[in-house]
């Protein structure tokens, strides 16, 4: 069986689509957020989409009327991918958005009186203690009740990104990268004596583009 990365075809995945009831309140909902409004078309009284795209997201997300049967509010575990959880939380909440506190996970039986962020898991207050790549979140609804994850991801697994491909969606994404980059080498320097190091671009660069194809990091 012939694959779509042996045809060489791409398979770009760019479209969400979110139930809701009240089309105008999404809308006035995702354009709060910050979110591009690239679209809102109809056809008479019977059709409507709207979409909006994520601040340096590939992928949109679409609502409106007659665009799909399922249930209002029915989306859950919508995951955006942040380089800086805290910082994504705070633009929300200067926005007047209601969020979750930073939290991680902390089992699969859901005892405590907070709501399980995915399937019964439970919720553990705080970033994960060492503060490791996919481990830390906050969660937010839209008016209609879809529920959305914020996940810290400042380390890609392996296999996860093309180890030839480095890219960055944002400026304050890169920006963590080179915070990382920027500590790491210190304790790189630390190591060798203490001298100035004149190749850390090299070395910054090595460490960034390894890190985010999960690569060996270097020393």
């Amino acid at each position: 069986m012939t694959t779509a990365s042996e045809t060489g075809v791409a398979m770009k995945f760019e479209i969400v689509v979110i139930p809701v009831s009240d089309v105008d309140r999404a809308k006035r909902f995702y354009g709060g957020l910050g979110w591009r409004l690239d679209a809102d078309f109809a056809a008479g009284n019977d059709w409507r989409v709207i979409q909006f795209t994520p601040p340096g997201s590939p992928a949109s997300v679409i609502f409106g009327k007659n665009v799909t049967a399922a249930a209002p509010g029915s989306a859950q575990g919508l995951y955006l991918i942040v380089s800086d959880i805290k910082a994504a939380r705070d633009a929300l909440l200067a926005r007047g958005v209601e969020v979750s506190e930073i939290f991680h996970g902390g089992g699969d039986v859901h005892t405590g009186p907070d709501e399980p962020y995915l399937f019964g898991r439970v919720r553990v207050g705080g970033l994960d203690p060492e503060h490791r790549s996919y481990r830390s979140f906050a969660s937010f609804s839209d008016p209609e009740g879809n529920g959305w994850l914020f996940q810290e991801v400042t380390a890609r697994l392996p296999g996860r990104v093309d180890a030839n491909d480095t890219t960055f969606t944002s400026s304050a994404e890169l920006a963590g990268a080179l915070r990382r980059a920027a500590a790491a080498h210190g304790e790189h320097e630390k190591r060798t004596g203490g001298q100035h190091d004149a190749n850390w671009p090299d070395w910054y660069a090595e460490y960034i583009v390894s890190e985010q194809a999960g690569k060996e990091l270097p020393l």
